[in-house]
């Protein structure tokens, strides 16, 4: 072990910190001097840890082993998958139990150089709160002095946008399918009052089974409804699948996701989406004041619901309002769905991509995956950040199942199903 992080390590456990301890004996970035261990004591100290969902056969290895924490160390680097502002996409593989899952590391010093800690916090707090069959599940989340980890299911169908680059455009009763999967998920993300403000292609995975995932809430924000109140004014997103208001900066609500879905809808019919130009200032001018043109060959039902969720005025928008997401789901295109059967995951989907195995990757665009799985060393963040704890109660990590079922066996009142609850150590 490093001389800086046997510094750090004997500073946590003289205080009586066991859990810093062993947190900090699994960094992958140990410090080089002593006030840099003392900094990465300090963080350590401060770090809580909760629970979330975890799959069974980790939580039967938990029940066996008595392991209360992971770290970077409990997963191997396979390939890399994506990358993002802040860091990297990898698939590991989870060495207790050999599952394989994404992990979406993010760097504390680019996260703060930004300040967009506010967006990393809300990540995590949408993946906390947010169990549902068409929303990628977060596992664990953890952090070490200089990154934070998110480990996620792997979702090995590729996303949306790689699929429909293959196949130009889907036809319409696969584009009914998808679009009803992404209005439930989007239904459930507003009726905890989340809004995700970055649907597309590319935030759109696809299962072996063919069904979606929504992933990426990196823009998301909590507490926000229509109303004039409860709106935000952040000029964020993507510019294609902007909505008009967040462009003019009107404030914004829940029905940007709906002109969003509006405009994914648009791309999986066509191919691409309606408004494109070659520069930004262009763009916003399309968005906000063009109409745009629906090809004849399609049905009428459709033509009503794209036109319907990309009304540039929100208060006329399909989707607008307490009762939005029922109004939605309400509408003709969608009348053959049985959105019990669909939410129950009951319903097939007539895609499937081609996955070999669960560690397949051909889904994937080699420009990530030929690059060697490395989590780059980075800089330590300034140190007002830990002095601030401006990553406290990032770290999350599952209870086993079997512990929650022995305990509701003895009566104790704990209910089944998922549950979270903080580990008091």
């Amino acid at each position: 072990m490093p001389r800086g992080l046997r510094i750090a390590v004997a500073a946590a456990a003289a205080a009586g910190n066991t859990r810093a301890a062993g947190l900090l004996a699994q960094t992958e970035d140990p410090p080089t001097s002593i006030k840099a261990a003392a900094e990465t004591a300090a963080l350590a100290a401060n770090t809580e840890v909760v629970t979330y969902v975890e799959t069974e056969a980790s939580a039967e290895m938990a029940s066996t082993s008595g392991r209360s924490r992971l770290g970077p160390n409990d997963f191997e680097l396979l390939r890399i998958v994506g990358q993002g502002a802040f860091g990297k996409v990898f698939q590991v593989r989870k060495r207790d139990t050999g599952e394989i899952f994404a992990m979406k590391v993010m760097r504390k010093d680019r996260i703060l150089e930004r300040d967009h800690k506010d967006y990393v916090r809300a990540e995590r707090d949408v993946l906390t709160s947010v169990v549902h069959p068409y929303i990628v599940t977060l596992r664990y989340s953890f952090q070490t002095p200089k990154k934070l980890y998110l480990v996620l299911d792997f979702i090995n169908g590729g996303h949306l946008f790689f699929q429909l680059y293959r196949q130009g455009t889907f036809d319409e009763a696969l584009a009914r399918l998808y679009t009803a999967e992404i209005v439930l998920a989007i239904a459930h993300l507003h009726s905890l009052g989340f809004v995700h403000r970055d649907l597309k292609p590319e935030n759109v995975l696809l299962d072996s089974e063919g069904h979606v995932r929504i992933t990426d809430f990196g823009l998301a924000k909590g507490n926000v409804s229509d109303a004039e109140h409860e709106r935000t004014n952040s000029f964020i997103g993507t510019m294609e699948y902007m909505a008009p208001e967040v462009i003019t900066g009107r404030g914004h609500g829940k029905a940007v996701d709906w002109w969003s879905v509006g405009i994914l809808l648009y791309e999986m019919l066509n191919g691409m989406p309606p408004f494109r130009a070659k520069g930004r200032a262009q763009l916003q001018k399309l968005i906000t004041g063009a109409k745009f043109k629906l090809p004849s060959y399609l049905s009428s039902e459709v033509q009503s619901l794209v036109k319907g969720l990309l009304q540039k005025e929100p208060a006329k928008r399909l989707g607008y309002g307490p009762s939005g997401s029922a109004d939605v789901m309400g509408h003709a295109f969608f009348k053959q769905i049985d959105w019990r059967k669909l939410e129950a995951r009951q319903i097939l989907s007539p895609f499937r991509p081609e996955v070999r195995s669960i560690e397949s990757i051909d889904n994937f665009d080699k420009i990530w995956t030929d690059l060697p799985p490395t989590d780059s060393p980075c800089a330590t963040p300034r140190d007002s950040s830990l002095q601030d704890h401006m990553f406290e109660n990032f770290t999350y990590c599952a209870e086993s199942f079997l512990m929650v079922a022995a305990r509701s066996e003895e009566g104790s009142g704990a209910a089944g199903g998922l549950l979270m609850k903080t580990i008091a150590e």
